[in-house]
Parts: C-alpha cells; structure tokens; sequence
C-alpha cells in the first residue's frame, strides 16, 4: 500500500509451521492445508484491520509508516496519534468496524451462522471455513474492544478519559488497566494450559507500559526544543575518510554516531559504530566511509518542538540533524540522547 510497507515478523512463520506440523499429525496433509489456509485467511482480515486505522488515520493527516503481523495479531504503527480526543476515538474505532463489516458479509452475505465455540474446533469438519471466519472476525471485535491498552477499546477509554483530565494522566489509567488484563490473561493461560495467552499477557504487559512511557514524553517534549537535546561535541568524518580512519575515530571517542561533513560544513550522512566495526571485520579498512554511512537523515531547526523530533526520528535509526536557518549542521540528535535528556529534564 502507497505509504505503508507491510512487514510480517519471523514467528508469524513459526506459527504457521507449528499449525501445519499439528494439523498435519492429526488429519494429514489435507487437514494441514486447510488450516493454513484458514491462518491466512485470517491474517488477511487482520491486515484489513489495520488499514481501517491506516485509512481513518490518513483522514486526519497522520502517516502510518508500517504495519507489521505478529502471530497474536497486527501492529499499525502511526507516526503519531490525534492529540484530538474524538479523532483518536474514530481512528481506534476504524479497525474493528472493517471485521464487523466482515462479520456481516459472511453471515448476512454468504449465510455463515456463528458459533462461539469455533476456536475450539477450528479443524472440525463440522465447522465450515465461512462459519470459522466469520466467529474469529467478531471474537476479534470483542477482544479489540476490551478497554485496556494497547487495544482498540483501550485507546477509546483513553480518549474519552482524555476529554475530562490530562492525555497523560489517562493514558496512565488505560496503561494500568491494560497491565491487569495482562495479569488476568497470564494466570488463566498458565492455570489453563494456554501458552498462547500467556504471550499475549506478556504482550500487552509491556506494550502497555510502553505506551503510558511515550505518552509522558511526548507531553513533555511538546514543551521542549531541538536545541535541548542535541549533541553539540562530537568528532566528524568526511565522505573521503577511509574507514580505518573511522575506526581510530571510535577509539579515541567516546561516539556511537559519526556525522560525515562535506568540506562547507553540510551533513551528507551518520556513520554508526556498528557499520565501523562490520566493515572492519569484513576488511573494508580501505573503503570510503561514503560508501557505508546512512542517508539521506532527516533535519530539523533549533526550534522545531521535541515531539516533532520524535517523529522525524522514527524512520531514522542513527538520528537527525539539526541546522540552522541557512542549512549550516549544528549537531544531532539521537534517541539515547532523547532518553537522557527526559530523564535529566525532570522536575
């Protein structure tokens, strides 16, 4: 999709090899096949999900860099959410009603009837394909809908929480109701015998958690600067430099991130350590430190308030550039410095 890679993780593979090897040694290869095919299936309607709060999101001016499957589910990851209470409530809302359209396709459309007890015998030959997917598209619409994070209906309860107090102190309520889910769905899982829910405990323990971290910082850094942040001591390395040059640079510095300046002072990229260190065991010490620095690296002014730098950052894993009016590199900004500078900046 224009805008939005679609990135699927390593265990997704792991889960449809467990799924074929345990169907396969229950009902044969026919049996394997079918399963399979239901998982994708599945997944399908999950990546539909997520593109109701890609699209949803879109409306209102928020890009959504990727979406990755997981074997417990999608991750859209926006680049931001609506500081607007109601337009975060239409964006979380948008996911679950693509499988509640789903859902109605395939019973009121193609007769499906529901039954509830589908995730327990989804190998059944009694339950047909259509009858499995359109029970999986509403248990997912009632999962979704749970008002904890990092669900759907987490971010609705964090919404509306936020219309009559602070976007941080409710993210914080939904955070803390999202962890006791998590403990709820950890002991029915080990008490139940149910490996899959206990990872999806874990899951929403510390998505949870790490949701209620961002908001708290992005509130802060809405308040700060570019300027607040940057590194303005560090060792520079031209585009001729050799990398065995550059690896005397790692040496006698303490930088985990070389800017690479033209001779007029203008940025042309950021050479980490770890490129260093892999082009040295790879014997590239001759090789230009052009030929493996990252670029293009996005810039932003001194001025630019800290959330923006936060974004800018997302695609950026050495960092960003900062300059001044003229273009002129003044320093960088990294997300180790970011994590120092929010813990340093508390009052």
């Amino acid at each position: 999709m224009r805008g939005t890679d679609i990135r699927i993780h390593l265990t997704f593979f792991l889960l449809l090899a467990w799924v074929l090897l345990s169907a396969w040694s229950a009902g044969g290869p026919a049996a394997a096949f079918g399963n399979v095919v239901f998982i994708l299936a599945l997944f399908a309607c999950v990546v539909l999900h997520e593109l109701g709060h890609v699209f949803m999101a879109r409306r209102f001016g928020i890009k959504t860099p990727d979406i990755t499957l997981l074997p417990i589910g999608g991750l859209a990851r926006l680049e931001r959410m609506p500081e607007d209470p109601k337009q975060e409530i239409l964006v979380a809302l948008a996911g679950p009603a693509v499988n509640v359209v789903i859902w109605a396709v395939l019973t009121i459309v193609l007769g499906a009837s529901v039954q509830l007890n589908v995730l327990d015998a989804i190998a059944s030959p009694s339950q047909s394909f259509v009858q499995q997917l359109a029970t999986v598209n509403l248990i997912l619409v009632l999962f979704n809908m749970i008002p904890a994070f990092p669900m759907d209906g987490g971010r609705v309860f964090r919404a509306v929480m936020a219309i009559y107090t602070d976007r941080v102190r409710a993210t914080r309520i939904a955070a803390r109701a999202g962890q006791a889910m998590a403990f709820l769905f950890g002991f029915l899982g080990l008490f139940g015998g149910n490996p899959l829910l206990v990872l999806v405990g874990v899951f929403i323990f510390f998505a949870a958690g790490a949701e209620s971290s961002d908001a708290a910082m992005r509130t802060r850094a809405h308040q700060a600067r570019a300027r607040d942040a940057m590194i303005t001591a560090y060792e520079a390395l031209t585009p001729d430099d050799t990398m065995d040059s550059a690896a005397q640079a790692v040496l006698r510095t303490t930088q985990a991130e070389f800017p690479v300046l033209d001779t007029d002072g203008r940025l042309q990229g950021i050479l980490t350590r770890h490129s260093i260190i892999a082009a040295i065991e790879a014997d590239h010490r001759a090789e230009r430190v052009a030929g493996h620095m990252t670029r293009p690296i996005p810039t932003v002014h001194l001025a630019t308030p800290m959330d923006e730098v936060l974004t800018a950052m997302q695609d950026s894993p050495p960092g960003v550039a900062v300059t001044d009016s003229s273009g002129a590199f003044l320093g960088y900004i990294t997300r180790e410095n970011i994590g120092e500078w929010f813990i340093l900046s508390r009052q």
